[in-house]
């Protein structure tokens, strides 16, 4: 099996799988409290927020990763400090992948996330509430177990949709092997030389099977969460 694939093809899924898991894990608790805050609350600049949240669905991935070259970049307005003040860079480093596949995937969780919360009666968060329960406490033990599955659902979409992120993540962080070549980058650097349609037909293919594990996976757990949420 390890034949299969080159070291530097294993190191592109392998950095895809890492990249994809710290975007999608450290983008959920701000997914979650965004979703709840477009979902129950209402407050100046709501609209604003969400056409924020869902502008990279629309923008094309280039537009972004630009933006972000500019924002999070050595020099760029937000980077240039985290470089000087505690030594943070992300421009072509893969972190700066993550943050990339983590902003393009942002949307569509934070978009399943608010569906299921939508989805909860406010009554029964009202009835918690006048039994005495704080807001955070209403959230931690009515409202979260009931959106469980949305969660779980938003983050393996997030997942998937991070795994193949091209566009924001090749003009922020370009095409490094074994450093920033993730698996959509390898797929296109093996489509820009004669002779490497094998090895882009193999990648493609993992791709294919990656995606399809996290959908049957988010549907699985979905509905385990919602068995046991129903008590059968």
């Amino acid at each position: 099996m390890t034949d299969w694939l080159t070291p530097d093809e294993w190191r592109a899924v392998a950095l895809s799988l890492r990249v994809s898991f710290w975007a999608t894990l450290i983008s959920l608790p701000l997914g979650i409290f965004i979703a709840y805050a477009l979902a129950r609350w209402n407050f100046w600049g709501k609209q604003i927020l969400n056409g924020i949240v869902h502008l990279p669905l629309i923008l094309p991935p280039v537009v972004t990763g630009y933006l972000l070259l500019v924002t999070f970049g050595r020099k760029g307005s937000i980077g240039q400090y985290l470089d000087q003040w505690f030594g943070i860079v992300f421009a072509f480093r893969w972190t700066g992948a993550a943050l990339a596949a983590g902003v393009m995937a942002f949307p569509l969780m934070v978009r399943a996330i608010r569906l299921a919360i939508e989805a909860v009666d406010p009554r029964l968060e009202q009835a918690a509430a006048t039994l005495g329960a704080s807001r955070t406490w209403v959230f931690a033990t009515v409202t979260l177990p009931l959106i469980l599955p949305g969660i779980i659902a938003g983050a393996i979409l997030a997942f998937a949709k991070a795994m193949g992120e091209f566009g924001a993540t090749i003009t922020f962080v370009s095409n490094i092997p074994g450093q920033t070549q993730t698996l959509p980058s390898a797929i296109y650097a093996f489509l820009q030389v004669p002779g490497g349609e094998g090895n882009a037909a193999r990648l493609v293919w993992i791709a294919i099977a990656i995606a399809m594990l996290a959908l049957l996976a988010s549907e699985w757990l979905a509905r385990l969460v919602a068995r046991r949420i129903s008590g059968q």
